[in-house]
């Protein structure tokens, strides 16, 4: 689209191409680094960073309501070149939404520095390393439009989950953060939402490029398989889990962990007698 042409990181692919092996190469020698070292806390740095994608998804989602809104964008199908300034004005927050894949890599960065391995599923990096490439695509052909949809819901979830995250390292805040498993299945309605919008164009088409919207449609489907597996493991099988493998509660603190953590870094319980 020669409307995003110049924009940074847009011209060509091999930034992203590079940034997202940088990615998958700092998880495998991060793992390896951290193998046989205590987990850092990080405790100051990982609130400054949710409340900055917080702020930042807010940012986006606001602005995308505003720019649909005045460009009278039509909801069940909007092509890419009607809307005149408010496609432009929806093409650079995309282009912040596309920035801010590479942001959140340090989601995984921080799982690694921190030895929460257990985070670091298959369903985690290929959202995270996926979506950068694919929306790569998006604002390099289809930058505005009915693109505009998904970004939207997607940025709301992010304000609540972020939200989420920076609150769950402060322990005096963890006791009120019930709310975990709705935020999963707000996650999965966004996505099976993103998919009725998205084949609505293709119902009753506006000029969209089809074949975007089946593969937004297909990769939409992927999420929702994955994360429907991730929420049954999680949250269904949860209770048989906890009553055979949990460990007892500690109050101790030491930087940042109950003190328990640590004697199960890896997998692993410390059964020595306490001395």
């Amino acid at each position: 689209d020669t409307r995003v042409r110049g924009w940074f990181l847009l011209d060509s692919y091999l930034p992203t191409f590079f940034l997202t092996g940088a990615y998958l190469l700092c998880i495998w020698l991060g793992n390896k680094f951290m193998k046989n070292r205590p987990p850092f806390s990080l405790r100051a740095h990982l609130i400054v960073y949710n409340l900055g994608i917080t702020l930042l998804s807010l940012y986006m989602l606001i602005e995308l309501i505003l720019a649909t809104w005045e460009g009278g964008y039509n909801l069940q199908c909007q092509n890419l070149h009607s809307a005149g300034e408010a496609d432009i004005r929806v093409a650079k927050v995309l282009w912040w939404y596309y920035f801010s894949k590479v942001i959140e890599f340090m989601d995984t960065i921080f799982f690694v520095l921190r030895k929460k391995t257990s985070q670091i599923t298959f369903l985690h990096v290929y959202h995270h390393a996926t979506m950068f490439n694919i929306w790569w695509c998006v604002l390099n052909w289809i930058p505005c439009g009915q693109s505009f949809f998904g970004p939207t819901l997607n940025s709301f979830i992010h304000v609540l989950m972020y939200s989420y995250y920076g609150l769950s390292v402060i322990p005096s805040m963890r006791k009120y953060l019930w709310w975990k498993k709705y935020l999963t299945q707000a996650q999965l309605i966004q996505f099976l939402l993103t998919i009725v919008h998205t084949l609505s164009a293709a119902v009753k088409p506006c000029g969209f490029p089809f074949g975007c919207l089946m593969f937004q449609s297909s990769y939409m489907a992927t999420l929702v398989i994955l994360f429907i597996n991730f929420y049954i493991k999680t949250y269904q099988r949860a209770p048989l889990r906890t009553a055979t493998k949990e460990s007892p509660v500690t109050t101790e603190i030491k930087n940042g962990f109950h003190k328990d953590y640590f004697a199960a870094a890896n997998g692993f319980l410390n059964n020595k007698k306490a001395q």
